[in-house]
């Protein structure tokens, strides 16, 4: 038995290498590998395998495995703040999908139990080949990567409560009161356990166990808790991945989540790969072949019916319609829960074997195409939204419908030399509060009309819209604006606003971040000034930390830290130009020790009252004033007589020690 056991696992996992290993050429996800790694060594493949207990019970631990490992990732905190996707958006993606499921299906012949328990199966979506595009395409953190993984996050959660609606749908006689006291009985128990456990026993256990330091202890210590838990609701009449998603929650909300969640990825990964090799072991490649036509035609079908849901339910959320488009693309296929759902459907009876086949070779195909059409989504998004503008009263709809027209939005005094922000997350926050600290006018223009109306109750200055239309940046004051400051994390919505900022601005000083090097070549050709990659700067952090450690001279860290961030983002500039000659002069480079820096006056320094010839800068502190900023003013080559204030901010030139030496004048009183 054992030798027989350790061949087929051994032939299971040469096959996966082989498969896994082609596909990665072809930048397909590994989940797809898996199902046809089932497919082809299982009994309706070549035989090599024909399924047995040892490859269910795998498959089993891998679903107990994978909802562990989500409740332990889920932050309450973070939740919360997507809550209106996440709850709203969630909810309502799988009502409509399950209803236009339910429609079709009956209209096809379908009873009613199944029409509805396939709306079930076929609303859900595979967070895990959508997030592995996501990364791979540094898009975890735009508007619609957040949006798509809120709803996901929601399916993921609802798969508690399909699993317990399953039995309910597939039962004709079933006493709803009984049942429900049954319910509520066995939920309070469940409750009652886990708020028991989260409060004493969890931080009992890991608290002993992390005195030792054993991390092998640690592991068994956290797949007992998994593994019990999971084995308690089962014992009641509930589910084992019920009670493992549960017991990730209580870990979640612990100091040990991070460490729980470290040792028990690889044994999920190990276990889901069999989980998905189980499935594709169960897929009828005869029947695929025999049915290809039809099967493509339904795959197609239920990629739109998914696309025109998701995308329904992104508008009805205020989003603009580019990022609804995208959503309901991304959303387009059938995931990993489903066939979890749809094991208990053939228990149930809700699924006959022909129609299962259907569904699972439908899935297949679905999830196979996913990485590739969310790769091409962004054409078919800006075609949807150039010809919904052109109708009447497409503009609502293209900027959201929660959206006041520009039109109808009330006047305000135009600005002029101010700066505009595309973007409120980190980057735009941060940015709006430097500006607001130095009196810099600014307009913030953002996508999410949930931020937008938050913000606008605290009287920030923001408006609503989508910064990749002409018309948004129009009426943020673009032709007048100096600078714009492009802080989203969406490469192809960040070429768009470029693009469009420079056709109604050409002087405009575009400043962008990017999440990754490789995105800066594009943005140069197309006139970015400066570029910021999160991953540079995070390294020049690193840099600075480690200088402080070592005790190096602040003076010298920032020298230092300029020559690196002035030189590293020349030579990225370079690394995308041709010739690799770079042509603009430099200070730093062509006068060698002369650097620029700029300086405030404080409200107790000495220099508050004074004229630029009283001070006489050149003589007593070797430095020039090239020009003054006060306020939203700008006061190029100051003459002698002018008064200095506080709260000026003095861009001086000079050589580096005298500039920081004259630091100190600026900001104090000294005799």
């Amino acid at each position: 038995m054992m030798p027989s056991l350790l061949a087929n696992f051994d032939v299971l996992l040469g096959f996966a290498i082989l498969i896994l290993t082609i596909f990665y050429r072809f930048q397909v996800p590994p989940v797809l590998g898996f199902l046809v790694t089932g497919m082809l060594i299982g009994p309706h493949g070549l035989g090599i395998l024909g399924g047995g207990q040892n490859v269910e019970l795998n498959a089993d631990l891998g679903v107990i495995f994978l909802l562990f490992t989500i409740g332990v990732d889920l932050s309450l905190k973070e939740l919360w703040k997507i809550k209106k996707a996440l709850l709203l958006g969630g909810s309502l993606q799988i009502l409509l999908t399950t209803a236009l499921v339910l429609i079709v299906c009956s209209a096809l012949g379908f009873s009613n139990p199944t029409s509805a328990f396939l709306g079930f199966l076929i609303s859900l979506s595979s967070t895990a080949i959508v997030l592995k595009v996501f990364q791979d395409r540094n898009e975890v953190y735009t508007l619609h990567g957040k949006t798509s993984l809120a709803i996901l996050i929601f399916q993921d959660l609802a798969i508690v409560p399909l699993i317990l609606i399953t039995p309910l749908l597939a039962g004709s006689s079933i006493n709803f009161e009984t049942s429900f006291s049954t319910v509520f009985l066995k939920g309070s128990l469940i409750i009652l356990v886990f708020i028991l456990s989260a409060k004493f026993l969890i931080p009992l256990v890991f608290y002993h166990v992390g005195r030792t330091g054993n991390k092998e202890l640690f592991l068994i210590s956290v797949v007992f808790i998994c593994l019990s838990t999971a084995l308690f609701t089962s014992s009641i009449g509930l589910s084992l991945a019920l009670g493992a998603f549960l017991a990730g929650i209580v870990i979640s909300g612990s100091q040990y989540s991070h460490q729980a969640m470290g040792n028990i990825i690889p044994l999920r990964d190990m276990f889901m790969s069999f989980f998905f090799v189980s499935i594709g072991m169960l897929l009828d490649i005869g029947y695929l072949l025999d049915h290809l036509s039809v099967l493509v035609l339904a795959a197609l079908a239920l990629i739109i019916i998914k696309s025109m849901a998701g995308m329904a339910v992104t508008i009805c959320l205020g989003y603009p319609l580019r990022t609804s488009v995208l959503t309901g693309l991304v959303l387009s296929q059938v995931g990993e829960f489903s066939f979890v759902l749809s094991r208990l459907g053939i228990e149930y009876s809700l699924l006959p074997e022909e129609t299962y086949q259907a569904f699972l070779a439908v899935s297949i195909i679905t999830m196979g195409v996913t990485p590739f059409l969310i790769n091409a989504s962004y054409k078919p998004a800006d075609f949807i939204t150039k010809k919904i503008s052109g109708m009447a009263y497409g503009m609502k709809l293209v900027h959201g419908l929660y959206s006041e027209s520009i039109e109808e939005e009330q006047a305000e005094p135009e600005m002029k030399d101010h700066l505009i922000i595309t973007g409120f997350g980190f980057s735009g926050r941060t940015v709006s509060k430097a500006a607001k600290t130095a009196g810099i006018p600014y307009i913030i223009v953002e996508a999410n009309p949930e931020i937008v109306k938050q913000e606008k109750m605290k009287e920030e200055n923001i408006h609503y819209g989508d910064a990749t239309f002409g018309a948004v940046l129009e009426h943020a004051g673009i032709k007048n604006a100096r600078v714009l400051i492009i802080g989203i994390s969406d490469a192809a919505a960040t070429e768009k606003i470029v693009e469009t900022a420079k056709q109604l601005n050409p002087n405009i000083y575009i400043i962008a971040k990017v999440r990754d090097l490789q995105e800066t070549k594009c943005l140069n050709a197309l006139g970015v000034d400066e570029i910021v990659p999160e991953e540079y700067e995070t390294s020049v952090e690193i840099f600075v930390r480690l200088l402080e450690k070592y005790l190096v001279p602040r003076e010298d860290i920032e020298k230092l830290v300029n020559d690196v961030r002035a030189n590293g983002y020349r030579m990225l500039r370079k690394l995308s130009d041709n010739t690799g000659i770079d042509s603009e002069f430099n200070i730093r480079d062509g006068l060698q020790g002369v650097d620029i820096q700029v300086l405030k006056v404080g409200n107790n320094s000495s220099f508050d009252g004074k004229t630029l010839t009283d001070l006489d800068f050149r003589k007593k502190h070797g430095v020039t004033v090239l020009l003054v900023r006060r306020g939203s003013d700008l006061i190029y080559t100051p003459q002698g007589d002018f008064f200095l204030q506080a709260k000026d901010a003095c861009i001086l030139l000079g050589k580096t020690e005298d500039l920081y030496n004259i630091r100190k004048f600026f900001e104090s009183v000294h005799g």
